[in-house]
Parts: C-alpha cells; sequence; structure tokens
C-alpha cells in the first residue's frame, strides 16, 4: 500500500495542484484514462470545500489530502480542520446525509451534491477534530505500474 500525503495552505491557487497531483497519482495507481477528469474534478470539489470552510472559519491550519493506492482501489481523502457535531459521522447512505444536512449552507451542499455524483464509493464524516471526504475508485490489474 502506497501513500502520498499533500498539505497545502488553505489558498484557493493551491486547489489546481491538488487536482494535477491526485491524477498523476491516480493514473500510476491504474485507475483507468476514462475516470482520471472525474478524479480530478471531485479532488478539485473537494479541496475548493476544505478551503472555503477553513477561510470563512479563519482557520490558518493546511488542508490535507491524503492518497492511498491499495490492491483493487485506489483513494482519496481530504480532511479539513472545522469542528463537526460532536461524537459522530454524518453519513448513513454514503455522501447523501451529508448532502441533506439541513445545517449545511447551500455552497457545501452544491459541493457535496457534484461529488456524490461524479463518485460512486464516497462518503463524508466530521467529528470535532475536522471533516474528511473520502473517496475510491477501482484499480486495474493490468495497468498497474510498478
Amino acid at each position: 500500500m502506497a501513500t502520498v500525503e499533500l498539505r497545502f495552505s488553505a489558498q484557493p491557487e493551491h486547489v489546481r495542484t491538488a487536482r494535477l497531483v491526485a491524477a498523476a497519482v491516480a493514473r500510476r495507481a491504474g485507475v483507468e484514462e476514462a475516470v482520471l477528469d472525474e478524479v480530478r474534478l471531485a479532488v478539485g470539489e473537494a479541496c475548493s470545500r476544505a478551503v472555503g470552510l477553513h477561510r470563512s472559519n479563519g482557520l490558518t491550519a493546511p488542508v490535507r489530502v491524503v492518497l492511498t493506492e491499495e490492491e483493487k482501489s485506489f483513494s482519496i481523502e481530504v480532511g479539513d480542520e472545522v469542528p463537526g457535531p460532536a461524537g459522530g459521522a454524518i453519513d448513513a447512505v454514503p455522501g447523501i446525509a451529508a448532502v441533506l444536512d439541513p445545517d449545511i449552507d447551500g455552497e457545501d451542499e452544491m459541493g457535496l451534491a457534484v461529488i456524490s455524483g461524479l463518485v460512486d464509493d464516497v462518503s463524508v464524516s466530521a467529528d470535532e477534530s475536522g471533516g474528511t471526504i473520502r473517496m475510491s475508485w477501482p484499480v486495474s490489474g493490468s495497468a498497474r505500474v510498478s
């Protein structure tokens, strides 16, 4: 299992770099070429959401992106440090509960809806230490580069 971790200051101009890194690592992991645009878009939405949350809450902590290559899947976690509800995840059906949460503002809800439309396997969680969007895609064994 190979992991790449990226941390960047919560500035919109760094989202593009996160998208490029995610696409490059996804390609190396064996994610199909036809899916790479979805990976880029989903990571862009998740990172933009995290940047917006940090900026609107006055946080100077970096946004974190963890890209993990596993045997049959490639996953990306985008995390923010904005405290969520104490003690719990917000997703019963992965990604959907967060989209329907009435406490989430309209722009945030739209970003989560876009991510849910791009990624089949997505979950959103939040606790007192921050939130995480976890997305994963299958990899094709023959396309993997060692």
